[in-house]
């Protein structure tokens, strides 16, 4: 029987970390208004502050700065509850998510204690407990206090920022990252309750999933020596087994008749069966997947029942900096957004979390492959006690949960540490001391070999293969390019032959419903205070501009900037992942950083964090459909990604930028499932500024300009608009009688909750579009087809 103990919590200042100084930009309420505050669980301390009025809104201008004092303080949790004795051999306290130093004591006795954010914990309770009213208290030490500590005791490691978040198993970003604001937590982050049972309860089932069944792996705990019956249902087949006193588990093997296989979407169905698993009184249930899933290490080739998938996907990061904020509801959200733009992966990034279990059971049900990182990132972690223990603990503990799911492909052991190692110097300064080669190269694949055989491990990403390789190495493995957006244009993207991309990226500001919800700066502009303070990439401003590079003009006001910039970021992504795709089958996958933000701010998201699509999700929904026509070098790429042949005829048209045919061809194409067919463009199809390349093909198209757009001589847009209401907003027709290049339209800028279906929309002369606007309220037709709401690069302007 379980019962969740979420009621009736309160939280309180339990005292400052030793040796805390305060900051002048710290705001502290009175200590006596951080007693007895009503708190939430699932929770944590910034999230209760704020829903009692004590802090202001960390997401809004420099609120964030203000709030440095909540990480270097301790806090207590307690709640009272009534119980009463049952007649049950056990009772536990078991907590799911404990944020992350913590101390819990029932009725003022010692219950047990907790280190690691990533892992849950199970205290027998059962002595401690009176009948009647009980008293619960968890005590939190200041996350600061800990690490520091760690790190004087072990010596400093190597990593990107100045702060301690290596030597404290919590999630990294808490402690600030070029995307997200410094709000250091703690708290209940995930349910907490009491189990009581008798007899043996299962302790965990690992479901080893064939394309012909299932291997579940039962463990129990007893709270008697007695031999256990177990058994397990898939498929409406049973298997059963015994467990001898002294025997904690044992594997049953199922197969399923005519077996219904679980595929990635855009590759077959997504069939799933109830697993039913029972020991003794106790019963687990979930649902699995039948497939197999192999990674061909050198070409870094993800294959399903066999199948090789090319990898469309978007990078994770936690979806708010308060993770218990988000539930199934905004899951879906957001997996929506990740599968309309044509995903079919994510990767869960390894300064995140291990995410829920509903993440996982959403992305069963949807297709989406998952590549999870195991939570380190771009730093040096210690191996020494009590880290190790603790790794080996979480690790078990969330492959067990997790490795049911068929959308998990690929366990990797981190990010991007393998090469700080390499490449970052940090040899010299560890200075002979451990940085988690230990965990990557021995104990994370001797725990996988051991729990799950069944599932790839990679060691970290990037890497090519084996340690003593280049990591940058494009030729095998995974690469990550940061040389784009770090230094160069993004038509360097050209450059690379990659067997695997697992980040690359490109920033671009929100859009301006979000960036207005969360600056209150009059005006705003590129540098004003909040928006600065919502750009944490070191020079991320400077690079935004100098991205522009010879593709757009340098922006004089704050609506060209906006304009301009998220322009420029679609641009060079949809560039990137075009390359990428058209070498298919060479490489075989392309994961974006990044889909998501955990708060508003300027990044190379897709999706901002008031959970708007920018205009890169537009040009990547065209750049990620299953079949697409682009521009490759000196020809025409005709990808493929589909299990039908694509063939048709292929038009080559060479115009004049007023539409003018200046020259043409048509050629024969039949692409192959899953592949490429390359059209080389024959001579005569170079031109001048004034001109472009047209390619068509089943209703594709792609276009290319002779030269930058500063340079292109385009007359001043001219288009008829008509705007009609339609049930939940208005359609926007745009007929153009000029060439109307990359036209937009930000509805936002009228209402927070508009929105439209298309950006960055090309049209030659004679050419129409309609544009879909939803909204909650009417919208003014004169001002959503007027600037700055409807946008084009060639637009007239007095």
């Amino acid at each position: 029987m379980y019962r969740s103990l979420h009621e009736g919590w309160t939280v309180s200042a339990a005292g400052i970390a030793a040796a805390t100084a305060d900051d002048p930009a710290w705001v502290r309420p009175p200590a006596g208004a951080l007693e007895g505050v009503p708190a939430a669980v699932p929770g944590c301390v910034h999230t209760d502050l704020l829903a009692a009025g004590l802090i202001d809104d960390p997401y809004r201008d420099d609120h964030e700065r203000a709030l440095g004092w909540i990480g270097r303080t301790h806090w207590r949790y307690t709640t009272t509850f009534d119980w009463r004795p049952e007649g049950f051999d056990r009772v536990d306290l078991v907590c799911d998510g404990l944020d992350t130093i913590a101390s819990v004591t029932v009725n003022g006795l010692p219950a047990g204690r907790a280190r690691n954010m990533h892992r849950r914990y199970r205290f027998d309770v059962a002595a401690l407990l009176r009948p009647g009213a009980n008293e619960l208290t968890i005590e939190f030490t200041a996350p600061y206090e800990y690490a520091e500590a760690q790190a004087a005791r072990l010596g400093a490691r190597p990593g990107p920022y100045d702060e301690p978040y290596a030597f404290i198993r919590k999630m990294a970003c808490n402690f600030g990252w070029d995307w997200g604001p410094t709000l250091v937590t703690a708290g209940i982050w995930r349910p907490i309750g009491l189990h009581s049972w008798s007899g043996a309860r299962i302790a965990q089932v690992r479901p080893h999933s064939r394309p012909d069944g299932v291997d579940v792996t039962v463990a129990v705990e007893r709270a008697v020596e007695s031999a256990v019956e177990v058994s397990a249902t898939v498929g409406g087949v049973r298997a059963e087994g015994k467990l001898a006193p002294g025997q904690r588990e044992l594997t049953l093997r199922v197969d399923v008749p005519d077996a219904r296989l679980w595929w990635p979407r855009g590759h077959g169905e997504q069939h799933l069966y109830d697993l039913v698993v029972t020991a003794a009184e106790d019963a687990w249930t979930g649902r699995v997947g039948l497939r197999s899933v192999e990674l061909d290490p050198d070409a870094f080739r993800i294959v399903v029942n066999g199948e090789p998938v090319f990898v469309r996907g978007f990078n994770w990061i936690p979806d708010d900096t308060f993770p218990a904020r988000t539930g199934p509801a905004q899951l879906r959200e957001r997996f929506g957004q990740a599968i309309d733009a044509g995903a079919n992966a994510l990767r869960v990034w390894g300064g995140g979390v291990y995410e829920s279990d509903d993440f996982y059971a959403l992305a069963d049900e949807l297709g989406l492959l998952i590549w999870q990182d195991f939570p380190f990132a771009c730093a040096a972690y210690p191996e020494e006690e009590p880290f190790a223990a603790e790794v080996e603990a979480e690790v078990r503990d969330n492959v067990a949960r997790l490795m049911g799911h068929p959308s998990l492909v690929l366990w990797c052991g981190n990010n991007e540490n393998i090469e700080g190692h390499q490449h970052w110097g940090w040899p010299a300064e560890l200075e002979g001391r451990s940085w988690g080669a230990g965990y990557y190269f021995d104990l994370l694949p001797r725990l996988l070999a051991e729990l799950d055989p069944g599932r790839p491990y990679w060691p970290g990403s990037p890497y090519s293969g084996a340690p003593d390789r280049d990591v940058h190495d494009p030729s095998t493995g995974t690469i990550h390019i940061w040389t784009v957006w770090g230094s160069k244009d993004y038509t360097h993207y050209a450059d690379y032959t990659p067997r695997f991309v697992a980040e690359f990226g490109f920033q671009g500001p929100p859009t301006y419903a979000t960036l207005r919800a969360s600056v209150s700066d009059e005006p705003l502009a590129p540098d004003s205070p909040g928006v600065l303070h919502h750009q944490k990439a070191i020079d991320g401003n400077a690079k935004l501009l100098s991205g522009l590079g010879a593709h757009l003009p340098v922006p004089e006001t704050f609506d060209d900037w906006h304009y301009w910039t998220q322009l420029n970021q679609a641009r060079a992504m949809a560039f990137g992942i075009r390359r990428f795709r058209a070498l298919m089958p060479y490489c075989m996958g392309t994961v974006v950083w990044q889909l998501n933000d955990c708060w508003p701010v300027t990044s190379w998201a897709a999706v901002d964090g008031g959970r708007r699509r920018k205009p890169l999700w537009y040009e990547l929904r065209r750049a990620y459909a299953p079949r697409l026509l682009t521009f490759h070098g000196s020809g025409v790429a005709v990808v493929n990604d589909d299990a039908s042949p694509w063939a048709g005829t292929l038009e080559l048209t060479r115009r004049a930028l007023d539409g003018t045919v200046l020259g043409s061809a048509t050629f024969a194409v039949s692409a192959e499932p899953r592949s490429v067919a390359l059209v080389p463009i024959p001579d005569g199809f170079d031109g001048s500024a004034a001109e472009l390349l047209e390619a068509s093909f089943d209703g594709r198209r792609d276009l290319r300009f002779f030269a930058e757009d500063p340079q292109v001589p385009y007359p001043a847009a001219q288009f008829d608009a008509l705007v009609t209401d339609v049930p939940g907003g208005h359609e926007v027709r745009i007929t153009a009688h000029t060439i109307v290049r990359e036209l937009a339209i930000f509805p936002d800028r009228l209402d927070p909750s508009a929105a439209v279906d298309d950006q960055l929309v090309t049209l030659l002369p004679g050419e129409s579009a309609t544009f879909v606007v939803s909204a909650a309220v009417p919208l003014d037709p004169a001002q959503l087809t007027s600037f700055p709401v409807l946008r084009c690069l060639n637009e007239a302007r007095s």
